[in-house]
């Protein structure tokens, strides 16, 4: 089968739904069919995957990409970003992958009027006022609640997230599938690495540092109040506008030997932080226009035998299994995440490292595949 899936957020790009888009496509040419996938192109260059074609041509806006995604002979479209949906209106098979925040908020304006193919009116195309965002957000909602209706099926990846998705979108009542998110098989191979007696408990968050709704600032609010009680060390991994602005408050907090910001790191670093960790920390919140969708960096924890400590809110609830492959707390505030930190810090109790990956063996992607593949027709 020949499929076209669109995505902007793509690798080299870090994040959740980037890590989406990309494994499942990696997965649908592991299985032997024809993908390519259209993306922005990317300052550091394309991601280079056996059996993918990648083309980095979308110009986010609908009337430009139109033409250059219908001339692509495909027999299903998936787009991978909700304000893709109108691919459903040019009459292509479509099946659309719904994350929360894309749809909540749409950050890839699609009914932005691209000027850069107008007569007379190209030599205005990179002005674009601020003021005007609300005006494009607004109507790529009502572009996206004109689409979704008519796209083959609509994937969630998470109860949660359709929930909210149908709330917004009733008129595709019907036409959901709740599919999850899947976790790459290299961390189940992550060894885990037994500190000594005695050493520092060490505490482990991965994410982007761009968003407050992450609330490291919250995790290193609470870890001041345990300083003078606890032996511990926190890594953050990440990197986004915000980092300066955490190291600042970790210094200011009394924490700057006991906290690392290490920024962006390869797969082999990340998979030895995993490793290494006692206790994988993301405490997020739900704001408004922004809500974790699922976490796909919970379900990497658990794959390497690490538990975590969430936020009981929006798609994170579904990622870890109280008791089994983590806990949380009712509300990300600086108390309740301190008394949970206080919890972990004082028991020598462990989470079962292989009930852990169990768990997380529930979310690899080939199952994630299995229930999007019916809808996208005969093979």
């Amino acid at each position: 089968m020949r499929v076209g899936i669109v995505s902007p957020e793509f690798p080299p790009d870090v994040g959740g739904v980037e890590t989406y888009a990309c494994e499942f496509a990696c997965e649908l040419a592991r299985r032997g069919h024809e993908v390519t996938v259209f993306t922005i192109r990317h300052p550091a260059g394309e991601a280079n995957l056996p059996g993918i074609e990648v083309r980095p041509v979308l110009a986010q806006r609908r009337n430009l990409d139109r033409e250059v995604l219908r001339a692509h002979r495909a027999d299903i479209w998936h787009a991978m970003n909700a304000g893709y949906a109108w691919l459903a209106l040019e009459g292509l098979p479509t099946v659309v992958s719904v994350h929360g925040n894309d749809f909540l908020w749409p950050r890839v304006p699609m009914a932005q009027i691209g000027l850069q193919g107008m007569t007379l009116l190209w030599r205005f195309a990179d002005l674009d006022p601020r003021w005007l965002q609300p005006l494009w957000a607004w109507r790529t909602r009502r572009l996206m609640a004109r689409a979704m209706p008519r796209a083959r099926r609509i994937v969630a990846n998470s109860r949660y997230t359709e929930a909210e998705f149908l709330r917004r979108h009733p008129a595709c009542a019907g036409r959901t599938t709740v599919a999850y998110v899947g976790v790459a098989g290299k961390f189940f191979e992550v060894q885990r690495e037994r500190a000594p007696a005695g050493a520092p408990r060490r505490l482990l968050t991965v994410c982007r540092l761009s968003e407050p709704r992450k609330n490291v600032d919250v995790v290193l609010r609470a870890l001041a109040g345990l300083a003078g009680e606890f032996d511990f060390e926190y890594t953050v991994i990440g990197d986004g506008h915000r980092r300066g602005e955490l190291e600042a408050l970790a210094r200011s907090l009394g924490l700057a030997g006991r906290v690392r910001f290490l920024g962006r790191v390869d797969d082999a670093a990340l998979m030895r932080a995993y490793g290494q960790a006692d206790l994988f920390v993301l405490t997020a919140s739900v704001l408004p226009g922004s809500h974790e969708g699922f976490g796909i960096v919970y379900l990497e924890a658990a794959a390497s035998g690490l538990p975590s400590l969430a936020a009981r809110q929006a798609g994170a609830a579904e990622a870890v299994a109280e008791g089994v492959s983590g806990m949380f707390v009712e509300q990300p505030d600086v108390d309740s995440v301190g008394a949970a930190l206080r919890r972990f810090l004082a028991s020598p109790e462990e989470f079962d490292e292989a009930a852990c990956r169990r768990f997380a063996a529930g979310f690899r992607w080939p199952r994630i595949v299995d229930a999007v593949l019916p809808w996208y027709g005969p093979t």
